[in-house]
């Protein structure tokens, strides 16, 4: 059987009339938003705090705070395992590609690719695996090669013909800083990013993406309550227009504002030493209803999904492909 595997991009817009698709993975932050009753208000005002977070950053020849509207496509991306003409593609990843309209000068500029970050593997590896492995264990741990056939997935698809054809720079992703880790503010500040912060370890997150070729840089931008983590190949404040940047953080600060307002839309920014909680009681809640407890279940529910109908029937050819993977 041939071991190439062959990817395929297909988008979707992400608006106030956005329903998921039967094969969207349903744990995906924005898909959770477009379900029940409030679906179309939660998109409607969702979008509308992205829009009006990217104004308050591109403030620049914007007396009004109104030049600007980002615009969503989620990016689904399907992977085929050469010799299987038989069947359907598997899906694999879902992010976000940002556009951003400049009502001032009628046009379009490309925003980033990445932002959220959404994997059937990932689901199977943090949700399946990694809980198998700890159930019976005296102290946490993580299986041998922990993230390596994801990691090299990943970096297979950025640096595939699909990917090229369709965008032009490397993908960021803009996650939560981690609970179990303490971040210390630094005097690096950027004109957009912010404040910069260092952690005093890596955590399993950070350490899962390393194994996907990204780096990670945290900041606080300007009227942010917390630091953001940003993972990214290449030089993330060199590499990335202002714009392009703004369209980042003013998509993922409104999405974390939403999923958890405990750190990032608490009363108080951090401090000089912060360390996130979702405990935190002192935070305000957006008018958008989510419900992060259906998501961490159906996030178990899809990872089994991935095992039974991706890591078990393509096992050796995906351990076989992972020990030649050059990258």
């Amino acid at each position: 059987m041939s071991q190439d595997f062959t990817f395929a991009i297909k988008r979707m817009s992400f608006d106030e009339d956005y329903r998921p698709s039967d094969n969207t993975r349903i744990t995906t932050n924005f898909a959770n938003l477009a379900r029940g009753s409030s679906r179309q208000e939660n998109l409607r005002n969702t979008l509308q705090m992205i829009d009006n977070r990217f104004n308050a950053l591109a403030h620049w020849d914007n007396p009004k705070g109104d030049r600007y509207t980002v615009k969503l496509d989620i990016v689904s991306v399907e992977m085929r395992i050469g010799g299987e003409s038989n069947g359907s593609a598997l899906p694999l990843i879902e992010i976000l590609n940002t556009r951003i309209f400049d009502k001032k000068n009628n046009v379009h500029i490309d925003g980033m690719v990445g932002n959220n970050f959404s994997s059937y593997v990932r689901d199977y590896d943090f949700s399946v695996l990694l809980l198998a492995y700890n159930k019976d264990q005296p102290t946490f741990g993580t299986p041998e090669n922990f993230g390596d056939l994801h990691g090299k997935l990943f970096k297979s698809f950025v640096n595939s013909d699909a990917y090229k054809a369709n965008f032009n720079k490397q993908p960021v992703i803009c996650l939560s800083v981690s609970s179990t880790r303490t971040y210390r503010r630094t005097a690096n500040v950027h004109p957009v990013l912010g404040v910069e912060y260092l952690q005093d370890e890596y955590s399993l997150t950070d350490e899962y993406f390393a194994k996907m070729g990204l780096k990670v840089r945290y900041f606080m931008p300007r009227n942010s309550v917390a630091p953001l983590a940003f993972y990214f190949s290449g030089d993330l404040p060199g590499d990335y227009t202002d714009l392009e940047l703004i369209s980042t953080i003013s998509t993922m600060d409104t999405f974390q504002k939403i999923y958890r307002p405990e750190i990032y839309n608490a009363n108080s920014a951090a401090g000089e030493s912060y360390r996130p909680s979702l405990k935190h009681q002192d935070y305000s809640l957006t008018r958008i209803v989510y419900d992060r407890e259906e998501r961490s279940r159906l996030a178990i529910e899809q990872g089994k999904f991935v095992e039974e109908h991706f890591v078990k029937p393509y096992r050796a050819t995906l351990d076989q492909w992972s020990a030649n993977y050059a990258h």
